[in-house]
């Protein structure tokens, strides 16, 4: 911890990041404090990114067995376009989205995370951990562009939004474990409290009409002030037992209290306060079987939750102009996961660790809306969650890693990853004019997404890296970064094929000064050496252009920027 450290780093698109450290080390006390910049240019569109950071940690030495740990993480950053363009076309002509719009952007978040953690080893196989925490987040930023002036004319402005957003998150807690082992059995005991707050205040940039059908919308009108709190209650533990000398079992599980509030804020609100509670249990279980030294069996199973958002509970009752039916009576989604793996290491070139798993995850109960998601409903149908949908993700993975301290050393990793939708009934995909009401101006298409892939999940993916080392502080390596094509909708129409990436690294280390006291590395990076032209994302969801055609022109698509550079050097002393 003792000791400094600086570094620069330059790269494509305008990218420099600095970034300076310095620790301290006593008989009783030890700390450090960092400071970092990252700034670019970007390559899109009105895509500029800052991010200032300050964190540190101070440590204080209670007694032999005990320690104090304070730490703490402020940042401020800023993030305006995602470069978001309409449609396979306009990303062939305009990559970089100038005449794209983001739904969001001008992005500015101002964080903070601070924990005080208590530590005590009580004895060499007992010890007590308790952590303090509180992390804020505090976002700004704008939503949904302007297409319609009051005058009903198309509007072109690029700054031109409907909505500015004022969104506070705060989450603080406290975690107690306590850890017992023995030499057959191990368990431990905690509990986890957290009281969660999110604020949400949503007024109107400028006038506007949301179509040429549509009324007026006036500047400065608040569409949303709301607080949600969440309360989780919980404790949890866990025991390791060895059954034979090559055999160990552990079995843990949990039990979760939550407790969700609304309150609305506006005059008009038809309710001013709502809330809901929750009661979820979850386990697991999973046994570690040693053939030898060298190579292992383990499998598992456990399951997992997520509880309904108030939006999801209560959506049309907390917004005035929803559309969407109240549904209190929703239960948390569960999930059930599977897996069995072996994992061993060879004794050949320096060592290599290997490991390879096969695994099932079925999500139960899943919250869709009766419409789809992102859907439109039915005339005379009510839009409504419920607890209608499943999915099933079936795979395996695989890694490898050699010694990267040998002169030639690689790391491989491979995920087959089957996702499908077990149960997706119905999604309504509304062709036309979305926002007129004449009729004859859209109309739904209804589909059924039952064993459909799960969009933008490739089935295969591949990475690959190489290094060699043919001098004492030089490391060269190349990655590739490959994966097979993936639907980017729901209804599996739209796919997207699939690339591989091929990036080249190069670090320099070497040491100079009295007792080789200062460090440097040189480092730099080069990605897509190839320069090839792929998508980030690809998402398909609606008739976007209105042209009663739903097809590749109406994807959201970002566009990957090329080949790219960065550069710099460090000194640690």
């Amino acid at each position: 911890m003792a000791g400094g450290q600086i570094s620069g780093e330059a790269g494509s698109f305008g990218s420099k990041r600095g970034f300076a450290r310095a620790g301290f080390a006593g008989e009783s006390v030890s700390g450090h404090v960092q400071v970092s910049r990252r700034e670019a240019s970007s390559y899109y569109f009105q895509g500029d990114y800052k991010a200032d950071y300050l964190n540190g940690k101070l440590q204080g030495y209670l007694s032999d067995t005990s320690d104090l740990t304070f730490g703490w993480e402020v940042a401020k950053r800023f993030k305006d376009s995602h470069g978001t363009v309409e449609g396979v076309t306009q990303a062939a002509l305009d990559p970089t989205s100038v005449g794209g719009r983001d739904y969001a952007r001008n992005y500015n978040v101002d964080l903070g995370k601070f924990y005080l953690t208590y530590a005590n080893d009580f004895t060499e196989t007992s010890n007590l951990m308790l952590n303090l925490y509180q992390f804020g987040d505090h976002t700004k930023f704008w939503t949904a562009p302007i297409r319609t002036d009051v005058n009903r004319l198309p509007v072109t402005d690029v700054n031109a939004y409907q909505n500015s957003n004022d969104y506070k998150q705060t989450q603080r807690g406290v975690k107690g474990e306590w850890r017992n082992g023995g030499e057959k059995l191990a368990w431990m005991g905690a509990f986890d409290l957290r009281d969660n707050s999110y604020k949400n205040k949503v007024s109107i940039l400028q006038d506007f009409r949301a179509s040429a059908f549509s009324p007026i919308t006036a500047a400065g009108t608040v569409t949303a002030d709301n607080k949600t709190k969440e309360r989780i209650y919980a404790v949890y533990g866990e025991l390791k037992f060895s059954l034979t000398d090559a055999l160990t079992a552990t079995v843990n599980g949990r039990y979760d209290h939550l407790k969700l509030g609304y309150e609305d804020y506006l005059p008009a609100a038809p309710a001013a306060y709502l809330s809901k509670s929750f009661n979820v249990g979850s386990w697991r279980a999973g046994i570690n079987y040693d053939f030898n030294d060298s190579v292992s069996l383990y499998s598992n199973v456990s399951t997992g939750f997520r509880a309904p958002t108030i939006n999801q509970l209560f959506a049309g009752t907390i917004t005035l102009n929803g559309n969407v039916a109240a549904n209190p009576n929703l239960t948390p989604e569960q999930a059930y996961n599977y897996e069995i793996g072996l994992r061993g290491r060879l004794d050949v070139v320096g060592g290599i660790e290997w490991d390879i798993a096969a695994f099932q995850i079925d999500r139960n109960n899943f919250i869709l809306n009766v419409a789809g998601q992102y859907a439109n409903p039915v005339t005379g149908v009510t839009d409504q969650y419920q607890n209608i949908g499943g999915s099933r993700n079936r795979g395996v993975e695989l890694s490898v890693k050699s010694d990267q301290e040998q002169m030639f050393s690689m790391d491989v990793a491979y995920t087959f990853l089957d996702a499908k939708f077990t149960q997706y009934d119905n999604f309504n995909l509304l062709l036309g004019n979305r926002f007129s009401p004449a009729p004859g101006a859209s109309r739904i298409v209804s589909f059924n997404n039952s064993g459909h892939s799960v969009p933008r999940v490739p089935k295969h993916k591949l990475f690959l890296a190489a290094r060699v080392k043919p001098f004492k502080g030089l490391t060269v390596t190349g990655e590739m970064n490959a994966q097979t094509s993936y639907f980017a909708d729901e209804i599996n129409q739209e796919k997207i094929g699939g690339h591989a990436l091929f990036d080249l690294l190069a670090n320099y280390d070497f040491v100079t000064g009295p007792n080789d006291g200062v460090k440097w590395a040189l480092f730099a990076r080069m990605d897509n050496v190839l320069d090839r032209q792929v998508y980030n994302t690809a998402r398909g969801y609606t008739d976007s252009n209105g042209d009663f055609i739903y097809n590749a022109e109406d994807l959201s698509i970002v566009v990957n920027p090329g080949r790219s550079w960065s550069a710099g050097i460090s000194a640690t002393f």
